[in-house]
Formats: structure tokens, sequence, C-alpha cells
């Protein structure tokens, strides 16, 4: 594939319409779509001269020359439009979550495999500095054996985000905190850690119970199946505004704590003959704002995408990986006292 890859793009929320501009930056890339059951005039998109489709379905019986579509609609639409989309003989990229259940993810997954498509899971925290940074010390063992790993998100989201209007806070197409908020800290639990097992979680809705139809809180904790323990701390009460997600790493040369709002700063690195480099912070590993969305990153991904397609790197997060984030937030939900 030596010309421009074609993308279309399903649902331009805030994330689709983030996905529609780095598409249109990118000089590998042309935008051919955009899709979604609201208005142009109520999503504002003018600025992408492209035509505009109000259903998944009328975009693919118009027959538009595309490569790659964008699934960024509500979560629980993601895996039934992936598959019509790989259906229609394209390949797919699809937010996060792939899926809300393991089961739907392995039919997304199959039907690729079947025909020869290919699956990108969008998990951009993998971009950012800190994170490139602790998979190196990671791969190359300096931490030891892992004793325990801490994971602390703690968020607000309150009645400016879990508006009536929206879809944010409906079990079916939200799935919950861990899906829509945190699985993108999960993702790199499991990046840097691999399977975990023996969860046990606590969680509870103490603010929301207006709001949603799940938890704002929970205690998750587990071991690794390759050695050590593991705790996932999460909340979406914090009042106002966020505070943090960081991510302590306790092991045999010595620990690492990555925090800020975002897990983008290394607030404290100390491992035996190790100096640790100075990483250039040009951007927060997920910058979601206050109550607007993840707004960093996804033009690494989109290069990702086009340089996959012209078979110039290998894929960053493949859709099996995006099956195990599904299939570790499921359990961690399953485990819940």
């Amino acid at each position: 594939m030596s010309d421009k890859v074609k993308f279309a793009v399903v649902g331009c929320g805030h994330i689709g319409k983030r996905h529609a501009e780095m598409i249109d930056r990118n000089v590998g890339a042309e935008l051919v779509a955009l899709v979604d059951v609201e208005s142009k005039d109520k999503l504002k998109i003018d600025q992408f001269e492209v035509p505009f489709f109000s259903s998944l379905e009328d975009f693919l019986d118009n027959d538009v020359e595309v490569d790659v579509v964008t699934i960024a609609t509500p979560n629980g639409h993601h895996a039934s439009q992936a598959i019509k989309v790989l259906e229609a003989g394209n390949h797919v990229v699809i937010e996060k979550p792939i899926a809300l259940t393991k089961a739907d993810a392995e039919k997304v997954i199959f039907k690729a495999l079947h025909l020869g498509k290919q699956v990108f899971a969008v998990m951009q925290n993998r971009y950012s500095p800190p994170s490139v940074w602790i998979k190196e010390v990671m791969d190359q063992k300096r931490l030891g054996a892992i004793y325990s790993v801490h994971i602390n998100s703690f968020w607000n989201r309150d009645e400016r985000y879990y508006t009536k209007e929206s879809w944010h806070g409906d079990k079916r197409l939200d799935g919950g905190s861990l899906f829509t908020q945190f699985s993108h800290f999960i993702d790199i639990m499991y990046w840097l850690f691999g399977d975990v097992t023996n969860i046990n979680s606590v969680m509870r809705d103490f603010k929301h119970q207006n709001m949603t139809d799940f938890e704002d809180t929970g205690i998750v904790n587990f071991e690794f199946v390759n050695g050590g323990v593991g705790s996932f701390n999460f909340s979406t009460a914090v009042w106002n505004k966020n505070m943090e997600s960081s991510m302590t790493i306790i092991g045999e040369k010595g620990a690492v704590k990555i925090g800020g709002q975002y897990m983008n700063e290394v607030e404290y690195c100390h491992i035996k003959d190790y100096d640790m480099p100075n990483l250039e912070e040009t951007n927060p590993g997920n910058d979601y704002g206050t109550y607007k969305g993840s707004a960093q990153n996804h033009h690494f991904v989109i290069q990702n995408v086009i340089d996959v397609l012209q078979n110039k790197k290998a894929i960053t997060t493949n859709a099996l990986e995006g099956m195990k984030i599904v299939d570790i937030i499921e359990r961690m939900y399953q485990s819940t006292k």
C-alpha cells in the first residue's frame, strides 16, 4: 500500500473528532467519511469537508472507497460495529474497550482472522514518555523480581459528565468505570507485568446512585501470574476535579513511582546501579481533561495504523491484547464481593 491510507470515522463525539483531526493532519492518511446518528450541526464538524452518513449501514451501502474504519461510538456498540466493518472488507480501529465482554471480543478477533483483516485496539497511553521508559526498564529486568505493584486512579466524574443526554452511566453502553475511565491503566499494567489471577474486588457506588448504573469506587487485589502481588484502587467520586493516577512498583533491585493526574510524571526512581534518564514530557500520558475525554497521543495511533498497513512496523496494541484487557476487567467485576 503506497498511496494514502483512507480512513472513515464512526462516532463523531470528542474522541471521534480527535481521530478525524489526527487523520486530517497526517500526510499519509486521507479522511474519506464521517458517520454519526446526530446531525452535523449538533456535532460541529463543518471543518471536515467529507461525506457524512447518519448510520454505519448507510456508509457501507454507499461503497465509499476506504481502507480503515475507526469505531469511536459508545462502548456497547464497538464489537457489533467492528464485525460489520470487517465483513465489508475493511480494517478496523476500535477505541477502548474493543468490547464489553471477552466473548464479544473473541467474535471480533475470529472475524478478523477469518477475513485476513487487522484490528487495532486504541491504547494510546503506551506512547507517553513515562510509559515508554518504564517498559524499557521492565524489558531490561532492571528491577529484578517484582514484589508488588500498586495503582491508584482517583478522578472526578459528576453531573457535568453524566448528563441526561449522554450514554455515560448506562451500563449497557458504558460498561462501568473500569471500562470507560481506567482501562488505559489496566492496559499499562498488563503490558508491563502480564496477566493476573486470584482477583478479589470490593466495589461500591457512593455518589452516583442517581447518575449511573454502576460503581464509582473500587479496591481490587490480585496476584500476577509471573510473580508478585498487586492492587488497583479507583474512584470517580473525587470532588470537583481529577486527583491522580499513579503506579508504584516495588522490586528486588529498586522502586519506581509514576504519578501525576494521568500517570504522566516519574515521581520516584531508585534502582540499583541505574541513573534515571531525562524524559522530555511533551504531553500527558492520557489527558482526559476534566470531562471532555482523552485528547493525547492519538496521532501516534494513526501513524501506527499507516505503518502497519504499509508493512513498515508492527502493530502497537493488537486485538489479542485488547481482548485481554476486556478479560481482566470482566474478571475484576465478576470477583466483586
